[in-house]
């Protein structure tokens, strides 16, 4: 079963289109106990990270999250869904978020235009199932105005270039993570959510 994670904001309606375009029904939950039973989970978001984690928090799917990727499950984050799996964001002022992977979230440099939204390119650093079929430097649609600054930068496998060079995909086990949108990149996108959706 998928379990794509529904805490009351994110992108769900289109992350869902583009699973069931590749034949795959997910189920769409804010239930705990469907997370713990799921063969792979995606956490979709847009929005505010700190607003996010309290959603999560208050449902209980925080410590649901967090139980799944310890054991090595097939999880998959989604821009803010991506940040809200380190340590700490300053957006809003500052607040602690789930802290699964070590580090922070920090501001897009000054002097850029924000959000960063459109089309960028992604070079592919390491390996990874998720780029399978994928040409490096390939272009993924972005919205967002912050990035995630991982304390260990083996776990970036994707950086992309504004303004400065910051991790735009991560990997640890079997977590991925993307600052992009797939579900608004078309059929490179699709092939992101493919390559996720059959990895054993």
């Amino acid at each position: 079963m998928i379990a794509v994670i529904d805490y009351g904001a994110g992108n769900l309606r289109s992350v869902i289109n583009a699973v069931n375009s590749l034949g795959f029904e997910p189920l769409v939950t804010s239930n705990p106990e469907d997370i713990a039973r799921a063969d792979k989970v995606i956490l979709p978001g847009v929005g505010a990270a700190g607003s996010t984690v309290q959603s999560l928090k208050e449902q209980g799917l925080d410590r649901a999250i967090a139980s799944y990727i310890a054991a090595g499950r097939p999880f998959m984050g989604i821009c803010i869904g991506m940040q809200v799996l380190f340590d700490y964001t300053e957006e809003g002022g500052g607040a602690e978020c789930l802290g699964i992977i070590p580090g922070r979230v920090k501001k897009l440099p000054a002097g850029l235009k924000v959000p960063h939204m459109g089309w960028n390119q992604v070079c592919q650093l390491n390996p990874h199932p998720v780029f399978r079929g994928i040409e490096d430097q390939a272009y993924f649609y972005f919205v967002h105005s912050y990035y995630v600054a991982p304390e260990d930068s083996g776990t970036i496998i994707g950086s992309t270039r504004y303004g400065l060079d910051f991790a735009s995909v991560v990997a640890a086990g079997n977590l991925v993570a993307t600052q992009f949108h797939p579900e608004k990149s078309g059929e490179i996108g699709l092939k992101v959510y493919r390559n996720f959706l059959r990895q054993e």
